[in-house]
């Protein structure tokens, strides 16, 4: 399936809308360096029961390439645009990483367009900004070349890169198709979050899934992230990493469905007291 184009303010986002028209819709949200097709393993367990939409960010995939920096607000206000063009009121959002920021936005300031929230991998403020920096100085200096293996390496763990090196392969080049400057003002919005007080004000249900040995999203992070969100869940992927919807695609699924079937049940109710929104007004960007 191709996917199609649609402006936002300041920019034009790709994006791929499939499935039964009758169905509620799931939103998928990619990691930094990444594009739409990480969820080619996913998204088939979905069709029989939701709308499936996923989009490429500013900067990355085929969307277009606005200059740097860019913040999480922004990417925020990015995908509720994207819904408004489309004409879609709620979805169940579900964001890896940096797709996970962009949920903590919409799940604090836009809780009316989200039936559901999975955040996945993800966390809401960086630990290691040193290291965030280095990487987008080498990008700057030598494209993405230059930190695609060490990128590899966190996303995966070792005993996967090792007997899946046809996925490894199809990552890779999604990693070096990233602009340069799309990765710099996504990276820069990763490296400013600061939203940890955002949590508390999420009120629909979420669900936090991480990987048992992922090193940036860890397992003590997502603990402490469901801490703080209200109507949580918590599920660790076992034997994965960073990218768990990739490393463990069945696993991920089954957890994310499983929620997705459970928030349902209050779905009908809550949609009573919620208006349409597609005019709701932007709320603050701040934390």
């Amino acid at each position: 399936m191709t996917s199609s184009r649609t402006n936002v303010p300041g920019a034009a986002l790709a994006y791929r809308l499939e499935g039964r028209h009758d169905a509620p819709t799931v939103m998928f949200a990619h990691s930094l360096a990444a594009d739409m097709s990480m969820w080619d393993e996913n998204v088939g367990a979905f069709a029989g029961a939701y709308r499936i939409l996923r989009y490429d960010m500013r900067g990355h995939g085929l969307s277009s390439n606005p200059p740097a920096p860019y913040t999480a607000a922004l990417l925020a206000d990015d995908a509720v645009a994207l819904l408004d063009a489309l004409r879609i009121d709620r979805v169940h959002f579900v964001g890896l990483s940096l797709g996970g920021i962009v949920g903590q936005h919409l799940g604090a300031r836009y809780p009316n367009r989200l039936n559901s929230l999975s955040l996945c991998n993800t966390m809401s403020q960086h630990s290691d900004l040193k290291s965030l920096d280095e990487r987008m100085a080498s990008v700057r200096a030598g494209g993405m070349s230059a930190v695609v293996d060490g990128t590899i390496e966190r996303w995966f763990t070792s005993a996967f890169i090792r007997k899946s090196p046809d996925t490894i392969a199809r990552v890779r080049e999604m990693v070096l198709n990233t602009r340069v400057n799309g990765f710099v003002g996504c990276a820069s919005a990763v490296r400013d979050i600061w939203q940890a007080s955002m949590l508390s004000q999420i009120s629909v249900p979420t669900l936090i899934v991480t990987g048992r040995e992922d090193r940036t999203a860890t397992v003590e992070v997502a603990r402490a992230m469901q801490a703080r969100v209200r109507n949580s869940e918590l599920f660790i992927v076992p034997d994965a990493a960073h990218l768990s919807n990739i490393e463990q695609p069945s696993a991920f699924n089954a957890a994310v469905l499983g929620f997705l079937s459970r928030s349902a049940l209050s779905l009908d109710e809550r949609a009573k007291t919620w208006p349409s929104t597609r005019s709701t007004p932007r709320a603050s960007a701040k934390p």
